[in-house]
C-alpha cells in the first residue's frame, strides 16, 4: 500500500537513454534540436521520452545554450474575452515547442511607450508579440527596431513595413455588419465606438459610415456614442440611447462586450431583442455566445491572429523564412439578436 501510494519518481535523462538504447549525450542532442542525429535514433529517443513522460528541464537547457527561450506577449485591452483568445492562440502555437510564453498586461500603450525594450531585456525575452494598440505606438516600434529585438504585431495600422504583422480588414468587416442591418430595413442605426486609443475604433466607424453613405442613409451624430470596449461603457451608452423618444431601431457596438451591455440596457427599458431593437457586436468572443439571444457579430479570428503572429516570431528568431503580412478573413455571423426593423 505504501509503494502504491507513493508518487511515481520523475523520469530522468538517464532513464530515457536506457529505454531508447542510446547515450545520455544523444538524448541531450535530440532535445536540443542539434543536427546530425539519425531520424531513427531521434524517433527512438522521443518514443522513450513519451513512454516515460519525460520533459527536459527548460532552465537547464537555457543555461547550457546561453538562451532564455522566452517570448513575451504584450497587450492592453479591457475586454477579458478578447484577451483569453489572444493568450490561447499564442500558447497553443508553443505547444511542444522549446519556447515559453510570458504575459505582459499593460495599463496603456502610452504608459509603456519608451519602456518596453527595457522590460523585455530585463525579462530575458528573445522576442515579442505586440497586440493592439501597442503595435501602433511609434516610439515602441522605433525602440524595438533600433534595439534589434525581434517582434511581430497583431492588427497594426502604421509603419506596416516595420515587422511581420497579422490582421483583418476592420473597415470592410464593419461595413458588412452595417449592410446586414440595412438589409433588415433599419435606418436609425446607432454606433457605439470603442476606446479612442485603439486604431480599430476609427476603422470600424469608417466602415459603418461608408455603408450608410453607400445606401444613401444620412449619418446622425446623435446616434454616435462613445464606449471604451468594456461591458460597463456599453451599458452606459445603451442607457443614453434608449432614454430618448427617438431611440434607434438597431445598435451596432464595436465589440461584443459593449454589445452585451447594450442588450442589458434594452431589457432595462423593456425593449424586446430583436423585436423592438436589434443589437450587433464585433469579435465573436465568448460573451457573444452566452448572451440571450446570442449576438449577431463579426467573427474576428483573434485566436488565429495570435497563433500566426507567434509562429512568425519564432521563424524570425530562428532566421527562417516568414510572411511579412498575413491578412486573415472575417465572417458575418447572423444570430438571434438582429431582426427586421419594427414597423413605424
Amino acid at each position: 500500500m505504501e509503494a502504491a501510494g507513493r508518487q511515481r519518481a520523475r523520469a530522468t535523462i538517464t532513464d530515457v537513454a536506457k529505454r531508447s538504447g542510446t547515450s545520455i549525450k544523444t538524448v541531450s542532442r535530440v532535445f536540443n534540436d542539434e543536427p546530425f542525429v539519425r531520424d531513427g535514433t531521434r524517433e527512438r529517443v522521443l518514443k522513450a521520452a513519451a513512454e516515460l513522460d519525460y520533459h527536459p528541464n527548460m532552465a537547464a537547457r537555457s543555461l547550457v545554450r546561453g538562451r532564455s527561450f522566452l517570448i513575451g506577449l504584450f497587450y492592453e485591452n479591457p475586454s477579458p474575452n478578447y484577451v483569453v483568445d489572444l493568450q490561447t492562440g499564442a500558447l497553443d502555437r508553443l505547444h511542444d515547442e522549446r519556447f515559453r510564453l510570458l504575459l505582459f498586461p499593460c495599463e496603456s500603450a502610452r504608459a509603456m511607450s519608451g519602456k518596453l525594450l527595457q522590460v523585455a531585456r530585463t525579462s530575458g525575452l528573445e522576442g515579442i508579440v505586440l497586440a493592439p494598440p501597442l503595435g501602433d505606438d511609434p516610439r515602441t516600434v522605433a525602440e524595438l527596431r533600433e534595439g534589434r529585438m525581434p517582434f511581430t504585431r497583431i492588427a497594426p495600422t502604421t509603419a506596416l513595413d516595420a515587422s511581420p504583422m497579422v490582421g483583418i480588414d476592420d473597415v470592410a468587416a464593419a461595413q458588412a455588419m452595417t449592410q446586414h442591418l440595412l438589409s433588415l430595413g433599419h435606418r436609425r442605426i446607432a454606433f457605439v465606438q470603442g476606446d479612442p486609443g485603439h486604431a480599430s475604433t476609427g476603422q470600424r466607424l469608417c466602415g459603418f459610415r461608408a455603408a450608410l453613405a453607400e445606401a444613401g442613409v444620412a449619418f446622425e451624430p446623435a446616434l454616435l456614442e462613445q464606449g471604451m470596449y468594456t461591458f460597463e461603457s456599453g451599458l452606459a451608452a445603451g442607457r443614453r440611447l434608449f432614454a430618448g423618444r427617438m431611440r434607434p431601431s438597431a445598435v451596432f457596438a464595436a465589440n461584443d462586450d459593449m454589445a452585451a451591455g447594450v442588450c442589458v440596457a434594452a431589457k432595462e427599458h423593456g425593449l424586446d431583442i430583436p423585436g423592438a431593437v436589434s443589437v450587433a457586436g464585433f469579435d465573436d468572443s465568448l460573451i457573444s455566445r452566452v448572451t440571450w439571444p446570442q449576438l449577431t457579430t463579426i467573427h474576428q479570428p483573434t485566436y488565429d491572429m495570435a497563433h500566426a503572429a507567434t509562429d512568425a516570431l519564432i521563424a524570425l528568431i530562428d532566421g527562417q523564412a516568414h510572411e511579412r503580412a498575413i491578412d486573415l478573413p472575417h465572417r458575418l455571423l447572423v444570430r438571434g439578436s438582429t431582426g427586421l426593423a419594427p414597423q413605424g
